[in-house]
């Protein structure tokens, strides 16, 4: 049986011999189709696969259409937007995702664009420090709880939001309950996003609830793009001249920043949030464990589709 591992952006090598002797051990043949440049050439190579792990890139009805013996996808990483469940669903293919193993990459990035805004981009100018500020964690699952744990070393005064996480939780990992997203944006100078997109979180994130912010604010996003109500965005940038967004993706309104509001945002031009070695490692070999033990054992732990 052959697992295919397809990405776009590509696994870092030693994540991908790690994959590899998980891979073997198990009894599968490992496939590679690594920088390809259009879906054309992923439906190719996944004609032949019994099961597939990918990065962030899109697993269609046309890919699964395609893919005539899959029976599992893993995406490695915690969001699975990229997945159409429902086609999965279709096909009779189960779809994991490998959730925790890129947080601490991804709460890293989030304090690194921080740090690089508020001191200026390091141009040789007066900034400022995290140490006695407040931080909202708009999302308290794994990432928010590491972003949790790195803004106590800062220092920090730290609320969350989340309706699926106790008070006690966010109180065990050092974080005041909000009750409501209004009271969270009100009180915190800086937010930091850790939701998925979905139908219900697409544009959540708009204009009435970035006023609430107080001046100087810093939102930032190491999510997806599409929580964000670009318009929104756009309009408090010209309100407000001291807030500020960091993305972990640039948004598709970039020019408008680009030709307006140099120096007040930092845009990757792909998402970073788990390009770790680390990341690629934890993320990679969880995924390969996971399909060797569904073949296995049937186990479904962090299936995301039925």
């Amino acid at each position: 049986m052959e697992i295919l591992v397809a990405t776009e952006k590509p696994f870092a090598q030693i994540a991908i011999r790690q994959i590899r002797e998980v891979t073997e051990a198990g009894g599968f043949k490992l496939a590679l189709l690594e920088n390809y440049k259009n879906i054309s050439e992923l439906m190719v190579a996944v004609s032949n696969a019994d099961a597939l792990i990918v990065r962030s890139d899109i697993v269609s009805a046309e890919v699964l259409d395609a893919a005539k013996n899959l029976k599992i996808v893993v995406r490695a990483g915690s969001g699975y937007d990229n997945l159409d469940l429902e086609s999965c669903t279709a096909h009779n293919v189960v779809a994991m995702n490998t959730p925790g193993q890129n947080s601490n990459a991804v709460a890293e990035l989030a304090f690194e664009m921080m740090l690089y805004q508020i001191r200026g981009g390091f141009n040789g100018k007066s900034g400022t420090e995290l140490r006695g500020k407040t931080i909202g964690l708009h999302g308290f699952g794994n990432v928010g709880k590491y972003v949790a744990d790195i803004a106590r070393g800062f220092g920090m005064d730290i609320y969350a939001y989340d309706p699926f996480v106790s008070e006690r939780v966010m109180k065990n990992n050092g974080a005041k309950q909000c009750i409501n997203l209004e009271e969270l944006y009100l009180k915190c100078q800086y937010i930091s996003i850790h939701i998925p997109s979905n139908e219900i979180t697409k544009k959540s994130i708009g204009y009435d609830l970035m006023k609430k912010m107080p001046q100087n604010a810093v939102l930032v996003n190491t999510a997806r793009k599409e929580v964000i109500d670009e318009t929104g965005l756009l309009k408090i940038f010209e309100e407000r001249p001291g807030f500020s967004y960091l993305s972990d993706i640039e948004p598709d309104c970039k020019a408008v920043f680009e030709e307006e509001y140099q120096g007040r945002f930092i845009f990757t031009s792909r998402k970073m949030g788990a390009q770790t070695e680390e990341s690629n490692i934890n993320a990679g070999v969880a995924a390969a464990r996971q399909i060797v033990e569904y073949f296995k054992t049937g186990k479904e732990k962090y299936r995301v589709n039925r």
